[in-house]
């Protein structure tokens, strides 16, 4: 009888070393800096409403008085964290597992691990600076070292397509697009510049640069503030950091404005149902939270399985997960 072979790991011993030596460098950087360690729930009876990520659920089959029966798998600490900050928690970060549905493949794992970690009263460039530090020092254990570059969003799409993504026409920047090979019906301006973004630029990204793009359309400002740039034109104060043209982490100058959250989740809600999907209800502790008061903050979500890619130069992200997806 033969033995099925994918009762072995996908990642090898030094993969797995790694992986820890990494967690280790992890706590030792927030221990010395002094932000708290936090465990937030993985089950929740809200969860996220952006329209690009969908949400495993779940039922739970107790006694009705412990709440809603349907849970949501999180996608990110994120809400959890930030009713903590709204409480009084300061600098913290937590170290997990999240979940999203229909994501697998050679890049993506339905199950993942994110470092998410928020500092109370930084700037945005602080937090930049802190992550692409972080990055770096990961990066040493391997024996790796990458040349840093900071760039606006706007700047990138000149210099590489020659479209200013914040006053060009619709057409303007279909016509940048030209040539990608994808079925135009549905499409909005974001979907057509998240296009040219990913097969134009992030994919010509230099193997030994990290890149840092900031101050992005407010139209994906996501849970990021808007505020005017140097040229008076209204951006999403956040920032995406990349490894070669890998996408490792994405930050925030924090919204803190509960009105404008809650209108948020309500357009994410009804860009759901024109598109006729369906996912977590909206968080209204979330809002509470920064109805109570938020501090200012700066957080960040940085991916762990796609950092471990990078420090080990593999293109898949099998071999540096225990088990994959496939073999889970």
């Amino acid at each position: 009888m033969s033995i099925n072979a994918d009762w072995r790991p996908s990642a090898g011993r030094d993969a797995i070393v790694l992986r820890a030596r990494l967690y280790a460098m992890f706590r030792a950087h927030f221990e010395r800096t002094g932000a708290l360690e936090v465990e937030t729930p993985i089950l929740s009876a809200a969860g996220t409403t952006d329209i690009h990520i969908e949400s495993f659920s779940t039922r739970f089959t107790g006694h009705v008085d412990a709440g809603a029966p349907t849970r949501w798998m999180r996608t990110s600490p994120e809400f959890a964290m930030k009713r903590l900050l709204a409480d009084g928690i300061g600098d913290c970060y937590e170290l997990g597992r999240v979940f999203r549905n229909g994501e697998a493949g050679g890049r993506h794992n339905p199950e993942f691990t994110m470092l998410e970690w928020y500092r109370v009263g930084w700037t945005l460039d602080r937090l930049t600076d802190e992550t692409a530090e972080l990055v770096m020092a990961a990066m040493a254990l391997c024996g790796r070292q990458l040349e840093r570059k900071d760039l606006t969003y706007r700047q990138v799409f000149i210099d590489t397509v020659n479209v200013d993504p914040l006053r060009a026409s619709d057409a303007e920047i279909v016509e940048a697009a030209d040539g990608i090979n994808v079925d135009p019906a549905g499409l909005t301006r974001d979907d057509w510049l998240d296009l040219i973004f990913t097969h134009r630029i992030q994919a010509n990204f230099p193997d030994n640069r990290l890149t840092t793009i900031r101050d992005y359309p407010a139209s994906q400002s996501a849970l990021a503030k808007v505020e005017a740039d140097s040229q008076g034109d209204p951006v999403a104060r956040r920032f995406e950091l990349y490894a070669g043209a890998l996408e490792l982490a994405n930050g925030y100058d924090e919204l803190i404005d509960a009105v404008e959250q809650a209108r948020r989740q309500m357009a994410d809600q009804s860009q759901r149902q024109l598109r006729g999907t369906s996912g977590p209800p909206s968080d209204a502790n979330l809002v509470a939270a920064l109805q109570h008061g938020m501090p200012a903050s700066a957080g960040v979500a940085l991916g762990v399985d796609r950092l471990l890619m990078a420090m080990q130069a593999v293109n898949t992200i099998a071999p540096v997960i225990s088990f994959n997806f496939q073999r889970a």
